[in-house]
């Protein structure tokens, strides 16, 4: 797999991720964990190197399985370690943004403590806090970067403006925004502000939880957080996956399946630096690396792009139907 340098940083990532979100019970149930530990053991062997996940992901459930992997020290360094920070889960019952400096300086020891690494290669802010002051939030990253317990710094759905903010106190090498064939509203600012400021982009939900893979049938409950959001909806579904059948024949040409075809799509935008893909077990892994092989035709992504985008609306339009 073809590695890329990641922003202005020193890291040289796959532009396929492995990301962890998968191991939030409260979001996707229980998950395996033979087959997801298989998988993680098998990505370096794939190419993939390059490793995403947070404290939030089952609050400190996802750090902790990774540390017992990476107790063997071969496995962490064969890694580009990312890992975010942004959520309160420690002090009540009920989680809360915090960003405070004290916060940050102590999820970033519970976080290597978990992952049972002495450094975090890309540490990021999960999201906006509206209530912490940026300059706290800098001086604590800049403190832990001069400690060596982080290598660089990124931020999550971040909009420019906040970018802007944190970039005008201290560097920021990436940027983790949803992107994919129904989630394009960054193409308008973030990653054009990306592309001119060499700033790293690494989409999250490349294949909107699992809906552009074409496998999930209408009326078919997930029995997951996917069953609450408006496009798993039958009627909504049943246009969705009538546009992905149009697609269909974009993927066949390609030699792709739908899921590598949405992939490949996302990762062809020039400001992407790499697709997050959550995997539960190798044969996820195996299916979906062919889609970092090659980039699509102008043509082609535009054709994806105007098919979605109408079968979008159209699923769209039934939310305002009575």
């Amino acid at each position: 797999m073809h590695h890329v340098p990641l922003g202005v940083s020193d890291l040289a990532v796959s532009r396929i991720c492995f990301g962890c979100w998968q191991l939030s019970p409260q979001f996707w149930g229980d998950v395996p964990l033979d087959g997801w530990r298989a998988a993680v053991r098998r990505a370096p062997d794939l190419g993939v190197n390059f490793l995403d996940t947070a404290d939030a992901y089952g609050d400190g459930f996802a750090e902790t399985e990774l540390g017992r992997l990476f107790a063997d020290p071969m496995l962490r360094d064969r890694f580009v370690l990312a890992t975010k920070f942004y959520w309160n889960f420690d002090e009540s019952e009920t989680r809360f943004p915090d960003t405070r400096r004290a916060r940050i300086l102590r999820a970033c020891e519970n976080s290597l403590m978990r992952l049972r690494t002495d450094r975090i290669d890309l540490y990021q802010v999960h999201a906006w806090d509206a209530l912490t002051r940026p300059d706290e939030v800098a001086e604590a990253l800049i403190q832990l970067r001069r400690e060596g317990k982080i290598r660089w710094i990124g931020v999550s759905n971040f909009n420019v403006e906040q970018l802007a903010v944190y970039r005008a106190r201290m560097e920021v090498v990436c940027l983790q925004p949803p992107y994919s064939l129904l989630a394009r509203d960054v193409e308008a600012r973030e990653l054009p502000y990306c592309l001119a400021n060499r700033i790293g982009v690494i989409a999250y939900s490349p294949l909107f939880r699992g809906l552009l893979t074409g496998k999930h049938a209408p009326g078919t409950k997930l029995g997951d957080s996917r069953d609450e959001h408006p496009f798993f909806a039958e009627k909504a579904l049943g246009r969705l996956q009538a546009g992905l059948a149009k697609l269909q024949p974009l993927a066949d040409a390609e030699g792709l399946t739908l899921a590598q075809f949405a992939v490949r799509w996302v990762i062809t935008h020039p400001a992407l630096t790499s697709a997050i893909v959550g995997v539960k077990k190798p044969e996820h892994l195996e299916g979906i690396v062919k889609a970092a092989e090659g980039a699509l035709s102008q043509e082609t992504w535009h054709r994806a792009a105007k098919i979605m985008a109408s079968a979008k609306k159209d699923a769209e339009a039934l939310r305002e139907q009575p």
